[in-house]
């Protein structure tokens, strides 16, 4: 039977030749160790670090490079880094290749992995720094934001909780934690991880990237490290914050919730769409804002171009400098501005243009007064001399030198001369005439 070609075709058995190639930021990180309370934590510097720092936190299951590889590579992002220097935080035994972490090792708690980053920016001598957080990221950024304030200058935050977990997370969590210190890393632990960063059917939307990350979660993680950032982030408290409405007594605003501007940003598609709502529904409306990006779940890999433009009008709003967008990085495909840029640019060509049309209405009404200025003090100027009327009468009418018959009868020459001033003189040499706005001729001594 003949397969009709325009049938649908899946093709799932077909992998990518080098899957894990994907644009990474290893070699392009200065790798260190900075020592904490609890132990030395991994940091990479990416970018110019006299420059404004940005620090990024990732995900569970991640690390910096597979939860921020691909983003900081894409075009939009490469440009902005040209204005920061991006400060790449990892969780202590989740770098790429860590070793176990000793079965005496007390993890940190979130509190705690909170507070790590203030030996972060004294080890590199940050003041204030802009928060990068993704996930359980999210959350411990938003410790240390509302812990230090005056350390945190803006924060970009993607499916972040301010809740304390669930019942069924807290269950669901319980188990795979169990599972990966006793049988290592499961089928069903890959499928919570799954759920937990693309949502329900990611197949559907990009099967390639699924297959990715189910290898990294298969052979670049180590269980009993994965175990212990889990058993942390399922104890969290909540972050304790509230919205207090104004005016309201013995209450300020600025107390109970975050200082500092915060964007806040989830997938249609994620499963954290309603721990986000609950978020916002604790921050100051004034300096906060929340965003759904469409038709994904796991913003940073399956809508860059979307999260990085948010990101760079973001950054844009609260003073730094960043690039426009390039052609091939816009949302569209094509060159992409924001409203007002596009209004602005409109504005000024449209200025120039009436301004050129306006200089030449006014050279136009010149060359016209001048010609008839020009017109009459030659008549008047033949008539001045003693000629006749009726010889006179069809004298010089243009601007080219023409031969005047004097009283005399003698013919001299009579040419327009202008002075150092630009002032217009039409006459013989004998008998110059200023030519001014009052058509009469002003006769004036030589």
């Amino acid at each position: 039977m003949p397969v009709d070609p325009m049938d649908d075709i899946e093709l799932r058995s077909v992998q990518l030749q080098f899957p894990n190639a994907r644009g990474s930021i290893l070699e392009a990180c200065d790798q260190r160790r900075v020592p904490t309370d609890k132990g030395d934590i991994h940091v990479a510097i990416q970018g110019d670090t006299s420059k404004p720092a940005i620090v990024t936190y990732h995900d569970l299951g991640l690390n910096y490079a597979t939860s921020f590889a691909g983003f900081f590579n894409y075009p939009v992002m490469r440009g902005l880094l040209e204005n920061f220097c991006v400060y790449h935080v990892t969780a202590p035994g989740q770098e790429e290749g860590a070793p176990t972490l000793p079965e005496d090792y007390v993890y940190p708690t979130m509190d705690e992995l909170a507070a790590q980053l203030l030996f972060v920016l004294s080890h590199f001598g940050l003041k204030s720094v802009i928060g990068f957080g993704v996930g359980a990221g999210a959350n411990i950024l938003a410790r240390f934001a509302h812990g230090h304030p005056d350390k945190v200058g803006a924060l970009c935050l993607i499916n972040c909780v301010s809740t304390q977990s669930g019942w069924i997370e807290w269950g669901y969590q319980s188990f795979n934690a169990r599972f990966l210190r006793t049988k290592g890393m499961t089928q069903g632990v890959i499928d919570y991880l799954m759920w937990h960063h693309f949502g329900r059917n990611p197949e559907e939307r990009n099967h390639d990237l699924v297959q990715m990350y189910k290898q990294h979660f298969e052979r670049g993680v180590n269980p009993t490290n994965l175990a212990m950032l889990i058993n942390a982030y399922i104890h969290r408290n909540d972050l304790h914050l509230a919205r207090t409405p104004p005016g309201t007594p013995g209450a300020e605003t600025a107390a109970t919730t975050l200082k500092m501007p915060v964007i806040n940003i989830t997938g249609s598609l994620s499963p954290h769409v309603d721990d986000t709502v609950t978020f916002n529904g604790r921050l100051d409306p004034t300096n906060s804002s929340w965003m759904k990006i469409s038709d994904c779940a796991m913003v940073l890999e399956e809508q860059p171009a979307k999260l990085a433009e948010a990101f760079r009008l973001f950054l844009q709003g609260e003073g730094y400098a960043t690039p426009l967008s390039t052609p091939a990085s816009s949302p569209c495909g094509t060159k992409y501005h924001t409203y007002s840029s596009i209004f602005f640019a409109n504005f000024r060509e449209e200025q120039l243009q009436a301004a050129q049309e306006r200089e030449r209405d006014r050279q136009r009404q010149l060359s016209m007064r001048v010609g008839n200025r020009l017109r009459e003090t030659a008549i008047n100027c033949s008539s001045s001399n003693g000629g006749s009327g009726d010889n006179n009468a069809n004298g010089p009418t243009s601007e080219e030198d023409q031969d005047v018959e004097n009283g005399n009868g003698n013919g001299n020459r009579a040419y327009v001369t202008t002075d150092t001033s630009g002032t217009l003189y039409y006459g013989t040499q004998s008998n110059k005439i200023r030519i001014t706005e009052n058509p009469l001729p002003e006769p004036i001594s030589s």
